[in-house]
């Protein structure tokens, strides 16, 4: 938010603290608040052994985070010029303590999921505000290619190092542990908010009138309403089940509310024009794929590393470290093209999608019941350099192609797709095509095993049906992987052909009049 009367320096601390300080210090606020969810996913295990829940309640609940953290975009400028910063962190840090108090002693699932949804908008929140007010010293061009690597770094890096952190918490003592360590560095940001923040405005403050909130309740509801039906699918046989079936209704009927909604409200949480912008189609159907291509890991790793390699969560979760390193690399490539090179967009497109697909042929032949941990280190790193790569460009793609009033309406959207339907739908996709083909496979192992056999006649049938069983997997774990790289490489020749990549456009934050004059039309 630069203009005219906006200096560059954070100005929301007191005089006494130091230009550099000021700077270091919101960026240790994004990554507390990064830190801070209402659930840590990688204490899953732990949390359904002590807890009166199943492993698809922790995970909804984990995805409701998420879907809270996607939610509030369209309204954090709106938020930014109502309240102070100084305000809302004030508000934010123990509005979080409270949602960590409540998720470590609930067994509710209502509950967990409406606390972890609230908890992913104040995490957002908290993360925007802190991000907002150091952009012009890290950029004072106002260039969003710029920008964007650091806020990927953060974002993405503090989901690693949270997964480490909670498991070797989890290790040494109990999952709890996590919680409070949230709450206590929570308590340290609030003490440093009140003693080296005072309330600072560059504009009247605008009040909140004009925002659809009947719409962005209806946006939650469905993309809830998406995520129960395929993360419980399985679990309820699918529409054999009521609960399903009520949940796909409530899904298709809040999604035909909101569209309504879209169309007869002069200011709907979601504009119609949002969807209208050239490309915007093909960039969406590019975030879909990146996500269908990235639950692979979620469902086929997990399965291969649990089930088949038998390892624990603390060897499991060391993979991050590596997925951390890849996502280092990653910005450093995208910030180096974009903003050094000012290269378009067809070349790190096509390369995050190929280190992506070279992670699935990785897997495609490492596949071994003997592998050690060390051989998934290098396709690890491949994956989250992949990732980051694809993330950062699509979205200063976004940038350039999206002006500032739908700017963030279009990043709510890519939330959705990655959210409520990437992930989601494609770990669904992958658990229901294994839950064809083991049996299949288990049935063809199986032909030569039978009571005349002498080599089995030493075994008892529990170690004959766990060994088949374990082998039937391995095989169906590569033949998932070989038809993923297939797609993966059709797929890339597909983006060689995709011209609209070949655009070098970036966008930049508005002056500070521009924005002004946009909110407050906004608010009429």
């Amino acid at each position: 938010m630069a203009g005219p009367n906006m200096p560059t320096r954070v100005m929301m601390f007191r005089d006494f603290v130091p230009d550099r300080i000021r700077v270091f210090l919101c960026l240790f606020f994004a990554v507390a608040f990064q830190f801070s969810g209402g659930i840590y996913l990688s204490s899953v295990s732990q949390m359904v052994g002590s807890l009166a829940l199943m492993q698809e309640d922790i995970m909804m609940a984990g995805y409701a985070s998420f879907v809270g953290m996607t939610i509030i975009f369209p309204i954090l400028f709106r938020l930014k010029f109502r309240f102070t910063t100084r305000s809302i962190l004030l508000f934010v840090c123990p509005a979080l303590i409270v949602c960590n108090l409540i998720t470590m002693h609930t067994d509710s699932l209502p509950v967990l999921v409406i606390v972890c949804f609230f908890a992913g908008m104040l995490r957002m929140w908290g993360t925007f505000e802190a991000l907002s007010n150091v952009q012009l010293s890290l950029t004072p061009t106002r260039n969003f290619a710029v920008f964007f690597p650091v806020v990927y770094m953060i974002v993405l890096g503090s989901i690693q190092l949270s997964g480490l952190l909670t498991v070797y918490l989890g290790y040494w003592a109990d999952w709890h542990y996590m919680h409070w360590f949230i709450m206590g560095l929570l308590f340290v940001l609030w003490g440093l908010t009140a003693a080296l923040t005072h309330h600072f405005r560059f504009m009247k403050p605008l009040p909140l009138f004009g925002i659809d909130w009947l719409g962005g309740a209806l946006w939650s509801i469905f993309l809830l309403s998406v995520i129960f039906v395929f993360e419980y699918g399985k679990f309820y046989d699918w529409f054999d089940s009521s609960q399903i079936v009520i949940g796909t209704l409530t899904a298709i009927l809040s999604l035909a509310l909101s569209i309504h909604r879209m169309i007869v409200r002069r200011h709907p949480y979601i504009a119609l024009e949002a969807f209208r912008y050239r490309n915007l189609t093909s960039l969406l159907f590019l975030f879909l794929m990146l996500c269908f291509f990235l639950a692979a890991p979620t469902v086929l790793q997990n399965i291969f590393t649990g089930s088949i390699l038998k390892y624990d969560v603390l060897n499991d979760v060391s993979l991050n470290w590596w997925n951390l390193g890849g996502t280092i690399l990653g910005c450093i490539f995208a910030y180096q093209w974009h903003v050094r090179l000012h290269g378009g967009y067809k070349v790190p497109v096509f390369l995050g999608f190929a280190l992506i697909v070279g992670y699935q042929c990785f897997m495609y032949f490492l596949i071994d019941p003997n592998m050690n941990i060390e051989w998934l280190y290098i396709p690890t790193l491949l994956r989250g350099a992949g990732y980051i790569i694809l993330y950062i460009s699509l979205t200063v793609y976004v940038t350039g192609i999206v002006p500032f009033q739908h700017f963030f309406q279009v990043l709510s959207i890519l939330g959705f797709i990655r959210t409520g339907f990437g992930s989601v739908l494609g770990g669904a996709i992958y658990s229901r095509v294994l839950q064809y083909i083991i049996p299949e496979n288990y049935q063809t192992l199986s032909i030569e095993l039978d009571e005349v056999n002498t080599a089995i006649n030493t075994q008892t049938f529990q170690s004959i049906y766990g060994e088949a069983m374990r082998q039937a997997t391995l095989v169906s774990l590569k033949e998932m992987y070989g038809w993923v790289c297939i797609v993966g490489v059709l797929f890339l020749a597909l983006i060689l052909f995709e011209k609209f990549l070949n655009q070098n456009v970036v966008g930049r934050l508005p002056r500070i009049r521009r924005i002004k004059h946009i909110m407050k039309r906004e608010n009429a």
